[in-house]
């Protein structure tokens, strides 16, 4: 038994030794989780990986898998020793692996700004590195083409998974949607009372917007934005907006279900991408992306009472 017990402690031991950080240039501090054969990433390569940054106490910062999408960008020279560029040069197709980078170096160096209220020393990173296009001695031409052809193949393994990822939200959900001709599907939560909008009035709700991770990536309501700290803007005014309806002042389904209620109605609108940003995305949202908008009307105006009304600006999900 005493044998045994030994055996345990020293094997527990080397376990725990392996799973020790290990110091890299600079002040980096590393730990490779997965070790795949292959070459190294090396500055100019272009890399699609996925990534959760967080704080040393677990407050997650960003997290590409709130997106369902890689990260994706060419890898550049570091800024400083031990920064992130500096780190993915550890790692190659296939690897994942924990960094620890100073927020001090990155606050000074790169004009980063420390997480509001943190006292730790590093930020935390776990990289999982999906594909590597190798720059090397290729052409602009040819490596830029590569580059191209990846991109293109992931926006079309997007476009065939969409429907998917929609049902399985719906069943996550236990929804039983309706759903328009057009494509988009909506569940009534509360139902309002009185007219609809018609063409031209001017709607006045409350939103908010998630990817069907539940990620939530825009909202008009204050308690909301501050619940997602990554959103939450202390410059923004925080209330209902304002938009005129059946005029494409916002995306196809946000504007068709802005004509579907009175007032009063909470609903949750289920847009395609079609719907939606559609196959080019924009800055904050990938190609053949569905989306979720969770919306209060909280006013309709007719069109007559605002015609002689300045044009009305707001941040919604405007049509880019």
């Amino acid at each position: 038994m005493k044998k045994s017990l030994v055996v345990l402690a020293v094997a527990t031991l080397g376990f725990a030794s392996c799973q020790q950080y290990k110091k890299g240039d600079g002040d980096l501090l590393y730990k490779i989780n997965t070790d795949k054969d292959g070459q190294n990433i090396k500055e100019g390569d272009f890399i699609a990986f996925k990534a959760i940054e967080k704080t040393e106490g677990d407050s997650v910062l960003y997290s590409s898998y709130d997106y369902d999408r890689p990260s994706m960008m060419p890898v550049q020279k570091p800024v400083f020793k031990g920064d992130l560029y500096t780190a993915l040069t550890l790692l190659s197709e296939g690897d994942s692996a924990t960094f620890k980078v100073n927020i001090d170096s990155m606050e000074k160096k790169m004009g980063m700004p420390k997480p509001a209220g943190s006292k730790d020393k590093y930020l935390v990173f776990n990289i999982k590195v999906e594909k590597v296009i190798p720059k090397g001695n290729l052409t602009d031409s040819i490596f830029n083409g590569k580059i191209q052809q990846y991109l293109k193949d992931e926006a079309e393994t997007a476009r065939k998974g969409e429907a998917g990822k929609i049902n399985a939200y719906i069943t996550s959900k236990n929804l039983k949607p309706t759903v328009t001709a057009s494509g988009l599907k909506y569940v009534v939560e509360k139902q309002g009372a009185g007219i609809k909008a018609n063409v031209g009035d001017t709607i006045e709700v409350n939103y908010t917007g998630s990817f069907v991770t539940g990620k939530v990536f825009d909202t008009s309501i204050e308690s909301i934005a501050k619940e997602n700290k990554q959103i939450y803007n202390a410059m923004r005014p925080y209330k209902p907006i304002k938009l005129p309806v059946g005029v494409q002042a916002s995306i196809p389904g946000f504007d068709e279900g802005l004509a579907l209620f009175p007032k009063g109605t909470k609903v949750k609108l289920i847009l395609p991408s079609n719907l939606a940003y559609g196959q080019q995305g924009n800055q904050a949202i990938p190609p053949y992306t569905p989306l979720v908008f969770d919306i209060e009307v909280i006013n309709i105006i007719p069109k007559s009472a605002t015609a002689a009304a300045a044009p009305v600006t707001t941040p919604a999900p405007v049509k880019k």
